[in-house]
């Protein structure tokens, strides 16, 4: 299977946008707009573009079909991961590793020393997917608010 890594570029959305639904289930959550996938695209094409990347499947990376995503950002202190997706039926082929090394040699070209991402605690085999590929856990808390949003609501 013929697999590059480009940008990505607006004509990707509905495929994108299908292959987080489906990997993130979370993302139909209608209750919970902070997971809404469409801003989440128009969020990363409003800051750091450059750093949104998708895997396609095809001799023709334009026209290919999209099979994975990465999404990374750099604050210039660390950078961080986001939106790792690969399709069900291009799983445990070597995709999502590309995704992430493609992401890291992009970080660390501008500068980045470290690099950070955030992983469900109730996704197992996502954890050991990154321990394979060195990550390790931080001894840190991690927090988060919601800004713009009432304090009840923030809390769901």
């Amino acid at each position: 299977m013929s697999i590059s890594i480009r940008t990505f570029t607006v004509a990707d959305t509905d495929a994108v946008l299908a292959l987080w639904l489906d990997a993130f289930p979370e993302y139909g959550d209608t209750g919970r707009p902070h997971r809404d996938p469409r801003l989440s695209i128009a969020n990363k094409l409003g800051t750091q573009p450059e750093l949104f990347f998708v895997a396609v499947r095809g001799e023709d990376s334009e026209g290919g079909a999209v099979v994975g995503t990465v999404m990374a950002g750099y604050d210039g202190h660390r950078g961080w991961l986001y939106s790792l997706a690969v399709a069900e039926d291009a799983r445990r082929l070597g995709i999502g590793t590309r995704l992430v090394r493609h992401a890291e040699h992009a970080l660390a070209a501008i500068g980045c020393p470290k690099l950070n991402l955030q992983v469900l605690s109730s996704k197992p085999d996502v954890l050991a997917f990154y321990d394979a590929l060195g990550y390790r856990a931080d001894a840190v808390v991690s927090l988060g608010k919601r800004l713009g949003m009432q304090e009840s609501e923030a809390s769901a």
